[in-house]
């Protein structure tokens, strides 16, 4: 799992879910578009144009799935309540896992039911070059025993662990500069698939005055 807004979907966004399948061996990667962020303002793009945008950028792209789960759910898209279902949908001996950037890694502790997400899945941190540096002690509690060394040891259980990875690509694209290169009328070829800046272009979105923050 792959969860976040996708407020567009980017390259870099592309490039670590498939970076992602490779380093770990996985069978799919399902990226799901949060229709209510619980921690950040609510994106002025529709859920629905989002996860339109998203599947564009997937394509054919093997081992990709745009997954709609949290656009069906009423009320905050808690990762918690998607990983349940997912481990319901592939039942109890699937090694799920649930992949976030180190800045989501550094707030984890202040997640809805952050105990559950090792209940249901192993979480995979994207590191940047600074990891080293000390964690908040919430944090460091609750991830105590947790980290493994690598994917193979990761994957030796169901659920329950703590990779920490460095990616080979680490394309540093911003979603929020990109929403900022929209709203100003300037190029983001190369940043965003082909068919999303299409898309985007076409329908104005992100255009000056309708932007999302943050």
């Amino acid at each position: 799992m792959l969860g976040g807004t996708f407020d567009p979907v980017h390259l870099g966004h592309l490039r670590s879910a498939v970076e992602l399948r490779e380093a770990l061996g996985l069978d799919r990667v399902h990226m799901i578009p949060a229709a209510r962020p619980p921690l950040r303002g609510e994106p002025r793009v529709t859920p629905e144009e989002r996860l339109t945008l998203l599947r564009l950028g997937i394509g054919d792209t093997p081992g990709l799935v745009a997954d709609p789960r949290e656009l069906e759910r009423d009320g905050p898209s808690y990762s918690a309540d998607t990983l349940a279902e997912l481990r319901a949908a592939y039942g109890v001996e699937a090694r799920l896992v649930m992949a976030l950037g180190h800045d989501a890694f550094l707030r984890l502790a202040d997640w809805h039911a952050p105990e559950r997400l090792f209940a249901e899945a192993h979480l995979v941190v994207v590191d940047r070059p600074d990891h080293e540096a000390a964690l908040p002690e919430p944090l460091a509690e609750l991830i105590a025993g947790r980290e493994v060394e690598d994917a193979a040891a990761l994957m030796a259980a169901p659920a329950g662990g703590l990779l920490r990875l460095r990616l080979p690509s680490r394309m540093a694209i911003s979603a929020t500069a990109v929403r900022r290169r929209l709203a100003e009328g300037r190029s983001v070829r190369y940043l965003l698939p082909e068919a999303v800046e299409a898309r985007a272009l076409a329908l104005g979105l992100y255009r000056r005055g309708a932007e999302a923050g943050g």
